[in-house]
């Protein structure tokens, strides 16, 4: 692989993960989707307790459209880019930070996380997906009534 093909590979991968939290934090939910490789492999038994899971791309967006509706908001901003390239697979693992507000309708409680992720992704004829996404998280302040608040049906 040449200097230039690792530079581009690395650029993609972290265009890749920056979109993931963008897309999200704009509720962009079927751009969301396009990011993911149909199966993904889920761990955020940090957060909630249960056992890592493979799910599909849209069971993972579907849980974020529920879980980051319409009436909150959220921020996330991840940094520290550690991006390990074998062949057609990847590894790229950052330092993230999520901040997440109910609206004023809602009581306007926060809630905020500081932790790990590990996003592995696999080259495609589309380019770079990810097929797993893990969260460590590591510190957490606020209301965590805000993390599960979901509205009602």
């Amino acid at each position: 692989m040449t200097d230039m093909t690792t530079l581009v590979d690395r650029a993609a991968l972290i265009e890749l993960v920056d979109s993931i939290f963008d897309t999200v934090d704009a509720k962009d939910w079927d751009g969301a989707e396009a990011l993911f490789a149909d199966k993904v492999d889920v761990d955020f038994t940090s957060l909630a307790g249960g056992e890592p899971a493979e799910i599909t791309n849209v069971q993972l967006v579907d849980g974020w459209r529920v879980g980051l509706h319409a009436k909150k908001a959220s921020f996330h901003t991840v940094s520290h880019y550690r991006v390990v390239v074998t062949g057609d697979e990847a590894l790229v693992k950052v330092k993230g930070y999520a901040y997440n507000v109910l609206d004023a309708s809602l009581g306007g409680e926060m809630w905020e996380v500081w932790g790990r992720y590990e996003i592995p992704a696999r080259r495609t004829a589309e380019g770079w997906k990810a097929t797993g996404l893990t969260f460590v998280a590591l510190h957490t302040r606020g209301d965590d009534a805000v993390r599960t608040h979901v509205l009602e049906a």
